[in-house]
């Protein structure tokens, strides 16, 4: 099992909170971020080195795409781009998901689960970048309810 290790802040929002509340409590404020003309070799060195799977593509302050480790691997090998020359627009998925940074933790991370979402920016009240929520950042309990759901649904015997 893979874990990342939590920030001194973030230890001691969950010790002196208890389990998160909100997305704020558990996203990751580091967000790598590309611009639509970026290089697609730059853009996988940008991902090595931030050890991220994904980099959102900002264009004038706003969001204007996604570009994650199967995007660059399938579109990339797929449409023969040849990295040197590719750029980001090119690869990048347009259609953004995100959530608010007050938005309860449990709902997001359950509704990520229900529409198979591995990863979601953060915005704030104004509508600007504030952090990324993935899938491994889950509040520890909501994990056990849904694995707890799949195991279920895998252990039922039919009648």
């Amino acid at each position: 099992m893979l874990h990342r290790k939590m920030s001194k802040r973030n230890e001691m929002k969950t010790k002196n909170k208890g389990v998160p509340k909100t997305i704020r409590d558990i996203m990751s404020k580091n967000v790598g971020i590309v611009v639509p003309s970026a290089l697609l070799s730059k853009v996988a060195q940008k991902m090595q080195k931030g050890n991220c799977g994904c980099v959102l593509v900002i264009n004038d302050g706003r969001i204007v795409g996604i570009i994650t480790e199967r995007d660059l691997a399938l579109r990339c090998i797929a449409n023969e781009h040849d990295l040197t020359g590719a750029t980001a627009a090119q690869v990048m998925s347009s259609e953004i998901l995100y959530c608010s940074d007050t938005d309860a933790a449990d709902a997001v991370t359950k509704n990520m689960d229900e529409n198979k979402v591995r990863r979601l920016a953060v915005l704030d009240a104004d509508k600007k970048l504030v952090g990324m929520v993935t899938r491994g950042d889950s509040p520890p309990h909501a994990k056990h309810e849904i694995d707890g759901e799949i195991i279920g649904k895998i252990c039922r015997v039919p009648a």
